[in-house]
């Protein structure tokens, strides 16, 4: 396999995941990093690299990152944010993964699977992090969460660039991991 497309389909999932901690800061990254030309971004997503984008996002980034410190709209965030953080993930994974070259309609299903998914999945664990936290804390323990979430997702997003294929492995055991609870917790339930 071309070590060109392995990193780009690492950076890929591991971008899409740490979308899953903060929905703009992983965008903000991607978009520093398409806005420098450190990566060619596909024509449907040259966009992404543009310098409203870059201030769009980062304004974005900002709030989204200070508002997780206000107790109680964190767990509010967490609701809004999880369409957000799947959408997000899905477009970030169709930035990179090096698939345009077949039909838009596969592009596009990829990317919902591999990104939106990835996103979708370490949110959720975040959400029930955060929503013990606040149960066994009244809501004062959230800070040390939302402080995990923003190392997170700034340390994951910087090293999706440095280490994409570490960071992607890292991912995928977290969303694994996410699942495999999930499901426990499930059938306990029945």
């Amino acid at each position: 396999m071309d070590t060109a497309i392995l990193t780009s389909i690492a950076m890929g999932i591991a971008l899409s995941a740490c979308c899953g901690f903060r929905v703009f800061v992983p965008m903000l990254g991607a978009s520093f990093a398409a806005y420098q030309q450190w990566f060619v971004l596909p024509a449907d997503m040259q966009w992404m690299g543009s310098l409203p984008a870059l201030i769009c996002f980062g304004t974005a980034a900002i709030l989204e990152i200070g508002a997780y410190y206000i107790p109680f709209v964190d767990n509010l965030l967490d609701a809004i944010a999880t369409p957000l953080a799947v959408a997000a993930g899905t477009v970030l994974a169709a930035s990179f993964l090096p698939i345009a070259e077949f039909s838009p309609l596969l592009k596009w299903i990829m990317a919902i699977i591999a990104g939106g998914g990835a996103a979708g999945a370490v949110h959720a664990g975040i959400g029930l992090l955060r929503l013990f936290s606040s149960k066994t804390t009244a809501g004062t323990g959230n800070v040390i969460v939302s402080t995990g979430e923003n190392a997170a997702a700034i340390g994951g997003t910087a090293l999706s660039f440095i280490a994409p294929v570490l960071i992607a492995v890292l991912m995928l055991i977290l969303v694994g991991w996410i699942l495999v609870k999930g499901a426990g917790r499930l059938r306990r339930k029945h």
